[in-house]
């Protein structure tokens, strides 16, 4: 066996609708919205959120994107790898990232049709106010932006970082 394999990968889906290019404005208000959302919160939390997110949605172009956003933000590959399993994982994040990735998850999912109280009030303890909208604002932003790239089938792999969608 040598060591210069070629590796053949499935054939790339194509994706079922280029939603944006069909909704031009309904992108440039997400596009605006998210730029609103993400003003005063650290850049590397932001991305662990929208990585979250998007691993719970199973939105793989969105993970793609946001991975290669929080690399190029400084994040940690082992950071990254250990967020799908963070409650086992909770030393390698702040209480203030545990308390984000927590709140993300009530958002997204919505299992019992809100947000516990216990759940908001860690959040609320690592958060002020402003901030705390604005971090209650990128969930929800990346959960829509998540229901597009799912349902239109949005394929992954071709994003670079300081690329738009």
């Amino acid at each position: 066996m040598s060591s210069e394999e070629t590796v053949e990968y499935t054939t790339e889906h194509s994706p079922r609708l280029h939603w944006a290019q069909h909704a031009p404005e309904v992108y440039k208000a997400m596009i605006r919205l998210d730029a609103a959302a993400r003003q005063g919160l650290d850049p590397k939390l932001y991305e662990l959120v929208k990585i979250r997110a998007s691993q719970i949605n199973r939105c793989a172009f969105c993970l793609d994107m946001h991975t290669k956003d929080a690399l190029a933000a400084g994040e940690s590959v082992e950071r990254i790898v250990q967020l799908s399993a963070w409650e086992e994982s909770r030393h390698f994040y702040t209480g203030k990232e545990l308390a984000a990735i927590e709140l993300t998850e009530a958002i997204t999912v919505l299992t019992d049709g809100f947000v516990p109280d216990e759940v908001y009030d860690r959040a609320a303890k690592h958060f002020d106010e402003a901030e705390l909208a604005r971090l209650i604002a990128a969930i929800t932003v990346i959960n829509a932006w998540n229901r597009f790239g799912v349902t239109t089938r949005m394929v992954p792999g071709h994003y670079r970082p300081g690329q738009h969608r």
